[in-house]
């Protein structure tokens, strides 16, 4: 992963959260089934720094705030070009969900479906195309679209990494 996109203390207040899932789940112990609630949280500013996590609790509103604390210790910053969309296509995989984001032309919108939805919304993207093929289950699909998120880079990145000067405005 990339160390210097993760822990940006330098992300303002204007933190919003969406609360993507919260399941039921249970324990098996001596003498019964112990039942606790587990949160799928994204937080994001709308400006290019984005964070999911997930917390577990006995309660429903405990397993949100944990999720909510753990979304902000992931927070990473993305590249947006126009500060509107990405700058190329990623496809990315991890476990049974594959997820493809595409950057797509001004006045398009977020075409994306579930959970990537809310990624890429609180994100601040404005206009791209996404799919998710696989599993259609929201942690798989969070866990892979922030490996892709996580892999995008500018082309000022790119030329940085091929010691090459950036040729184009757009960086």
């Amino acid at each position: 992963m990339n160390n210097d996109r993760r822990n940006n203390n330098n992300v303002n207040n204007s933190l919003e959260d969406h609360v993507v899932g919260i399941k039921r789940v249970s324990k098996t112990v001596t003498g019964g089934r112990r039942a606790s609630f587990a949160a799928l949280v994204i937080v994001g500013d709308r400006a290019g720094h984005v964070g999911y996590g997930t917390g577990k609790a006995l309660d429903v509103s405990q397993s949100v705030e944990k999720a909510k604390r753990n979304a902000l210790d992931n927070m990473i910053t993305v590249p947006l070009k126009d500060d509107r969309t990405f700058y190329h296509d990623i496809t990315m995989k991890v476990g049974a969900g594959k997820v493809l984001l595409k950057p797509a032309q001004p006045g398009k919108g977020i075409i994306a479906g579930g959970a990537m939805r809310y990624i890429l919304d609180l994100l601040g993207v404005q206009d791209v195309v996404a799919k998710s093929i696989g599993s259609s289950n929201p942690n798989s699909m969070v866990r892979a679209t922030f490996k892709a998120l996580e892999a995008m880079q500018s082309p000022r990145q790119v030329n940085a990494i091929r010691k090459a000067p950036v040729k184009n405005k757009e960086s």
